[in-house]
């Protein structure tokens, strides 16, 4: 004959396996009922045959119900059959579309282009011929300023206002200068 304090044990290792049993199975609460009928089975068991074997079963259902019930959770994901049933997180690839506008206009910062309108402190810049929308980082912004992209917001793109660049020598017209001026000479400035 099986002796009292081992049916305490077995209850009290039933109602742990019915706990996880619950967690993973849908029963409606059934297994739920039926763990917390063996565990406090085994604990009424386990004290009527003695108070430290009591004792015993009650600190091993305190301590070994959260332990395997977070040990089935961790583990549960890396079963095969976990694999099967838990579907996997997507990851943003997954879920963005490929040529979203906000990555288009991301592209933009550090460009430099030109304001279309005034911009108090929204309005059109251009750059590459292409109009977008934008908001300027805080002093208004004459028509035909150089801008450049510092940053994009949302879907808003955040210019600063840059100063005039000098003319190059490529820009000036030749053709226009003096004949008696010499480049080459630093000192010398051109007659008017």
């Amino acid at each position: 004959m099986i002796e009292p304090w081992v049916w305490a044990v077995i209850l009290l290792l039933l109602g742990l396996v019915l706990a996880v049993g619950d967690i993973f199975l849908p029963s409606g609460g059934i297994l739920a009922f039926l763990a917390l009928c063996a565990i406090v089975g085994a604990i009424v068991m386990a004290f009527m045959e003695s108070s430290v074997l009591g004792l015993a079963v009650l600190t091993g259902a305190l301590i070994g119900l959260p332990v395997v019930v977070v040990l089935a959770l961790y583990l549960w994901p890396k079963t095969s059959f976990g694999k099967r049933i838990l579907l996997h997180v997507p990851t943003s690839e997954d879920v963005l579309p490929e040529n979203s506008p906000r990555k288009a206009l991301e592209e933009l910062v550090g460009r430099v282009g030109r304001a279309k309108s005034k911009m108090l402190p929204s309005g059109i810049i251009l750059i590459d011929n292409q109009a977008y929308d934008a908001t300027s980082e805080g002093l208004p912004i004459e028509p035909g300023q150089r801008v450049r992209v510092i940053e994009v917001r949302g879907n808003r793109i955040v210019v600063e206002a840059l100063g005039e660049e000098p003319p190059s020598e490529t820009d000036v017209d030749p053709l226009a200068r003096p004949i008696d001026w010499d480049p080459t000479d630093p000192f010398q400035s051109p007659p008017a």
